[in-house]
């Protein structure tokens, strides 16, 4: 498959947005006029048959309004009293400018512990993939109302990288107060060239980071290189866009300068080779049939497994065995050993009654597979 080189190819794209762009530095409002504009690039982007995640910042800058909080630095319990606070707005603003274009919203709360452990990850992946085929526009955000310093991504930039690898999106456009990468900061160098187009991030290509120009701004060049960094890896193209302009998605599609960081592979190869490279914390030994359906692409279902090696948790990756012993591949299992254990040989329709609760039918599905 070719790399993806224009927002029109993409299936999935996953928007970020900065709080200097949804809310005013001077009045701490939010900008409605701006944010309705997005809306109907959104509502274009999703009759163009593309789903749409939005990673939005802007709950502290709305939050701190209310509660009269000086301008300067918050401490951690004021940051967190103002997200708790903003939060309820920033989603019934989405909710509001999306309703008309006939658009559901889901509001995604997201913290570091998130993406690295790896039962909440699946958590989460599981979230994004059934939000999305309902049509749902998710608008996601840390959860700043819960997260420390340990457990922060600290700005949005990475976040949507890693909410990209949990979508598999395959395109991250990174709304920014710059319109890409310069080869150093083109408000105090001249010189300063702009970089259209990015094959591979190299030392040179990082060193060229810098810190946020905009006081609003948590990240800087810095953040949206480790962002790109993360999400090329992981098969998905970035691209860094000046957003404060009316639909600042339409821009992108006319032409508007930007910097395009290209892929490295597809977001589904990336992540079998992810997969392929654990190492096995159990096995799972299926039958016959078992092993014909997984051939031709179907999940791996209790019904076909026969019996269980090893200790593994939810989301720990298990070798699949075949009924010669051979192993048929890897994947991530979708239960932990005692639970996989009860529902082992019955059919999917019996693991409510089974378990006292509606688990998932897989115990490992296609998309968490390789074979």
């Amino acid at each position: 498959m070719a790399p993806l080189t224009s927002i029109d190819g993409a299936k999935r794209l996953v928007v970020k947005i900065g709080s200097a762009l949804l809310v005013d530095a001077v009045s701490g409002s939010l900008r409605l006029e701006w944010l309705k504009s997005l809306a109907l690039d959104v509502a274009a982007a999703k009759r163009a048959g593309q789903d749409v995640v939005i990673v939005s910042s802007g709950s502290i800058a709305l939050g701190r309004r209310v509660l009269g909080l000086p301008a300067g630095a918050l401490s951690l319990e004021q940051s967190q009293a103002a997200a708790a606070v903003g939060q309820i707005r920033l989603a019934r603003a989405y909710e509001e400018a999306l309703a008309p274009h006939d658009l559901n919203t889901a509001q995604v709360l997201l913290t570091l512990d998130d993406s690295t452990n790896r039962r909440r990850y699946l958590n989460s992946r599981a979230t994004f993939a059934t939000l999305l085929g309902f049509g749902v526009v998710p608008i996601v955000n840390e959860n700043d109302t819960v997260a420390t310093d340990e457990i922060r991504y600290g700005d949005n930039d990475r976040l949507a990288a890693q909410v990209a690898v949990m979508a598999g999106a395959d395109l991250v456009i990174l709304l920014s107060d710059v319109d890409g990468l310069y080869t150093a900061n083109p408000l105090t160098d001249p010189e300063a060239r702009h970089l259209a187009h990015i094959d591979k991030i190299t030392p040179a290509i990082e060193a060229m980071g810098g810190d946020a120009i905009n006081a609003a701004s948590k990240g800087g060049m810095k953040t949206k290189l480790m962002a790109a960094r993360t999400a090329t890896a992981a098969g998905s193209a970035l691209v860094i866009i000046k957003g404060d302009v009316m639909r600042p998605l339409s821009a992108l599609r006319g032409g508007a300068r930007h910097s395009w960081f290209a892929p490295l592979g597809d977001p589904q190869v990336a992540r079998k080779s992810w997969i392929s490279a654990m190492k096995p914390k159990g096995e799972v030994h299926v039958d016959a049939g078992a092993a014909r359906a997984l051939a031709t692409g179907k999940s791996l279902l209790p019904a076909g497994v026969t019996r269980l090696g090893g200790n593994f948790q939810r989301g720990d990756p298990v070798a699949i065995v075949g009924p010669s012993g051979d192993i048929l591949g890897k994947g991530l299992v979708a239960y932990e050993k005692t639970e996989a254990a009860l529902i082992l040989g019955r059919q999917s329709g019996d693991i409510a009654l089974i378990l006292g609760y509606p688990g998932r039918a897989a115990l490992i599905h296609r998309d968490d597979m390789v074979l």
